[in-house]
């Protein structure tokens, strides 16, 4: 008998809450009254930092932060605690000093990456949202959740919990398979749309566009803890 390759140790099964709205992610339209400004002062911007494809750090594109204005995020904020019932939103740490990068622009072209299905740190946020600032971006270009693949076509969970804080801790590895996940619920792209979600649920960018600074998938993210 020829030697068998070794077999790939199955994958833990995650817990699934099928995404609701207005329970698990909340979507608001025309939310900054002069989004016109606020992305004619980010394309603007001379002070990004780069990602893939122009260095090698693993996150795509282009960054710079802070984004919004005091008054702009004062706005958004407002959106989440009432959607939400929190009573405080804040920017949590951990013990090193390390954050997450909040209200920071990213800018994201077709080559520069592809959907990467994870969740965000339970240890460093509740909820998280993507505020769209471009006009001239597909509507696939939005925001997808996601949820298991598993062998022999059964579909798993999507949601990560205690005690593990995101999902390479719940899944015990970085590295999977490339189907191991599906797509489940897809919010579309659309110019100053706020999308926030509970930060533990499976999520990525649907797909990447646009080849200059000018239809790139431009967006501001946002981490609170509540």
């Amino acid at each position: 008998m020829p030697p068998q390759p070794p077999r790939t140790p199955a994958l833990p099964v995650l817990p699934y809450r099928k995404p609701t709205r207005d329970r698990d992610y909340w979507v608001f339209d025309n939310v900054l009254p002069d989004m016109d400004a606020v992305r004619a002062r980010c394309v603007a911007k001379d002070d990004w930092v780069k990602g893939f494809p122009y260095t090698s750090e693993s996150w795509p594109g282009l960054r710079t932060m802070p984004g919004l204005e005091p008054e702009e995020l004062t706005r958004v904020e407002r959106l989440v605690k009432k959607a939400t019932g929190a009573q405080k939103l804040w920017q949590q740490s951990t013990p090193s000093g390390a954050t997450l990068n909040h209200n920071c622009i990213q800018v994201v072209g077709k080559d520069e990456g592809e959907p990467r299905p994870h969740t965000d740190s339970r240890a460093l946020c509740r909820y998280a949202a993507v505020l769209y600032l471009n006009p001239n971006v597909p509507k696939d270009c939005g925001t997808s959740f996601y949820r298991q693949n598993l062998p022999g076509g059964r579909l798993g969970g999507n949601v990560v919990t205690a005690p593990h804080n995101n999902l390479v801790e719940a899944l015990g590895t970085r590295f999977v398979p490339p189907d191991s996940f599906v797509e489940d619920i897809r919010v579309p792209h659309r110019y100053n749309r706020l999308l926030l979600y509970n930060a533990n649920l499976m999520h990525s960018a649907t797909e990447y566009c646009g080849s200059t600074m000018a239809d790139k998938r431009m967006t501001a993210v946002f981490f609170w803890m509540a």
